[in-house]
């Protein structure tokens, strides 16, 4: 049981990870109806600038923990928000008109070009970081095995839900969401009552990289360790997430990124680990024959 808890706790943070990513996700295609593959290769990019600031800070004699993490993570959402800008400016606003095909291939090749733009300018070992939250409490210990939850997953769950609140309140409350929500009905309407249809989702996008930038912080504060393609596999992950629990939807992001965490912790603690990915797109494949909107997504209406 005491080892039992201590996996879903691990589930819980990871998935958390994947939630903030596929909040990402879901939110840009709940506008223009594509997938932004480009999304994994910002939150790569946010946990790179995590560790750059960190250095930089460091060499000013910054020591104090509040200070560094806030700078850390103001930091990193300001330089995101200006990639998530420039990928829809360059890989999806000139292709809006085209097929649809059109914008996942343009996508994917920006994906590709900060991949490589990342490994040229930062190299391609692996980046580590020194442990900036330390400590923790212990549940409870039976038969030798200590149940422990550090700060840093306290941090990790607090900031997740507080972020979950903050943007569906954002979505569902103010001006900014009811325009959103026009532009995912019929943007063209939408641009005939008033709504900047460039601009909400150019800040669309900017909103999805700046909850990529805080994902890509606490990853590389929890793992302590980056590399130029961890964007590539969770992204991926997050992808998969946002739709197991119904593209579109904020909460089957979170519900998805939280079942992925879980599925991973568990099948690590308890079958062989080189195998967790397959049983997460497994049980992907499993979830979409049966239900192909995903857990709470809701069957498109195609209007003729």
């Amino acid at each position: 049981m005491a080892y039992f808890i201590q996996q879903l706790i691990n589930g819980l943070t990871l998935g958390a990870i994947y939630g903030l990513i596929a909040i990402g996700y879901t939110m840009v295609y709940g506008i223009i109806g594509m997938i932004n593959f480009a999304h994994g290769e910002i939150y790569m990019i946010g946990a790179f600038l995590a560790i750059i600031s960190y250095l930089v800070f460091g060499d000013m004699g910054i020591v104090s923990i509040p200070i560094l993490l806030m700078g850390m993570l103001v930091i990193s959402m300001i330089f995101t928000a200006a990639y998530g800008w420039t990928v829809e400016r360059l890989a999806y606003r000139p292709l809006r008109g085209s097929f649809r095909l059109a914008p996942l291939i343009s996508a994917i090749g920006m994906s590709i070009a900060l991949q490589n733009y990342v490994q040229i300018s930062q190299g391609a070992r692996v980046k580590p970081i020194q442990p900036v939250v330390q400590g923790g409490f212990e549940l409870f210990t039976q038969g030798g095995f200590a149940v422990q939850i550090t700060y840093l997953q306290i941090v990790i769950w607090v900031l997740t839900t507080v972020l979950m609140v903050g943007f569906t309140y954002l979505i569902t409350q103010t001006s900014l969401g009811r325009q959103q929500r026009a532009c995912e009905q019929d943007r063209k309407m939408a641009s005939l009552i008033g709504v900047n249809v460039d601009k909400t989702i150019s800040l669309t996008f900017v909103l999805g990289a700046v909850l990529a930038a805080v994902a890509g912080l606490i990853t590389t504060l929890y793992y302590g360790v980056i590399d130029f393609y961890v964007g590539f596999l969770a992204g991926m992950k997050a992808f998969t997430a946002a739709v197991l629990g119904g593209i579109g939807s904020l909460p089957g992001a979170m519900l998805g990124g939280l079942l992925i965490g879980l599925i991973e912790a568990f099948w690590s603690a308890y079958f062989t680990i080189e195998y967790k990915d397959v049983a997460t797109f497994g049980i992907l494949v499993l979830v979409l024959i049966f239900k192909p909107t995903g857990f709470l997504g809701k069957p498109e209406v195609e209007k003729v």
